[in-house]
């Protein structure tokens, strides 16, 4: 059942749930930010209307920074404003940043510690249409490796939001990862989030013993609750984790989480080398050995598609969660 201290959407697993873009989430989480703090400012790489800046830019314009097609230069600028006072959010598609100025970032942002947000728009396959070029399924990897930065993917245009405004607050780097469509609402705006904890989103009812914990994180995680209520019905009881924390991970929560199953299926809009799978396993390799099962994009490139086609063809759809479900079971 729908864990009910996380005040979630009721209305989740109706036939037609309410969706929202999370990049319109970035745009109001930004204005949010923005009207708090006067040292926010945000730059865009002439895509300031499809990573939603613009309600940004014509609210504050002496604010904003419209560098054009040049995400390196615009990396550039808001490290030294970041440097200089300032609370610099830059934005663009994933693919170019940080897919094209992730040595900008690093030597720029990262090795200075510059306190600059990196908002990273269209990611994975959901992005559809646009195909291969425009689907980054590799930034998690990219952005995690890197020295001082943090990681965060929220699941949804609320939190979205909420993960935007917050990350103003903390000092540093980090990324933000969205993605393109509108995707179901899965929280509130009572729904808690805090930087760095996870969420249990489902548990067992009835005091039941859950066998698996599914963690997840983006728009996923609502794939992840769909495989959780019909394998609730075949007597398979799970835990869903809501992981928007990559970098810094919530240890504390996954480690009893594991325990507490002894299983453990990870998924993510990501490839999974690298991304959330990785993560979760190298932690527990180290605190609490537990058999895994990975749910995501195995060594290969997205195509041109209808968002829900590409799910389901790269296995990230609830049917291919819950054959990951019963597949770990087998490994207890």
């Amino acid at each position: 059942m729908l864990n009910p201290e996380l005040y979630l959407n009721p209305d989740i697993f109706s036939e037609n749930p309410e969706k929202a873009a999370l990049r319109d989430g970035y745009g109001l989480g930004l204005l949010e930010a923005g009207s708090e703090n006067s040292d926010v400012v945000a730059l865009s790489a002439d895509l300031t209307e499809s990573t939603r800046a613009e309600a940004f830019a014509a609210k504050y314009p002496e604010r904003f920074f419209q560098v054009g097609v040049a995400e390196q230069n615009m990396v550039g600028v808001a490290a030294g404003l970041g440097l200089s006072g300032k609370i610099p959010f830059i934005s663009s598609y994933a693919v170019f940043s940080p897919g094209r100025n992730w040595e900008q970032i690093r030597t720029t942002i990262c090795y200075n510690d510059s306190n600059v947000k990196i908002a990273g728009h269209h990611a994975g396959v959901s992005t559809g249409p646009d195909g291969a070029t425009h689907q980054a399924t590799e930034d998690i990897a990219l952005m995690r490796v890197m020295p001082n930065m943090k990681v965060f993917v929220p699941c949804d245009a609320i939190e979205a939001k909420k993960a935007t405004a917050a990350v103003a607050k903390i000092w540093g780097p980090a990324y933000l990862r969205f993605a393109r469509n509108a995707t179901p609402i899965m929280t509130t705006e009572k729904t808690p989030f805090v930087p760095g904890k996870a969420e249990i989103f489902w548990q067992p009812g009835n005091g039941k013993k859950p066998e698996v914990v599914i963690i997840g994180c983006g728009p996923l995680v609502y794939n992840c609750l769909l495989a959780a209520k019909n394998l609730e019905k075949q007597k398979v009881h799970v835990l869903v984790i809501n992981c928007h924390s990559i970098k810094p991970l919530d240890n504390r929560t996954i480690i009893a989480a594991a325990k507490k199953c002894g299983a453990v299926v990870t998924v993510e809009e990501h490839q999974i080398a690298g991304g959330l799978g990785s993560v979760v396993a190298e932690m527990l390799s180290e605190e609490h050995p537990t058999p895994i099962e990975f749910v995501g994009m195995r060594d290969t490139f997205g195509e041109s598609g209808k968002g829900e086609e590409l799910i389901k063809k790269y296995g990230m759809a609830p049917n291919h969660i819950e054959k990951a479900v019963q597949k770990v079971l087998k490994k207890k």
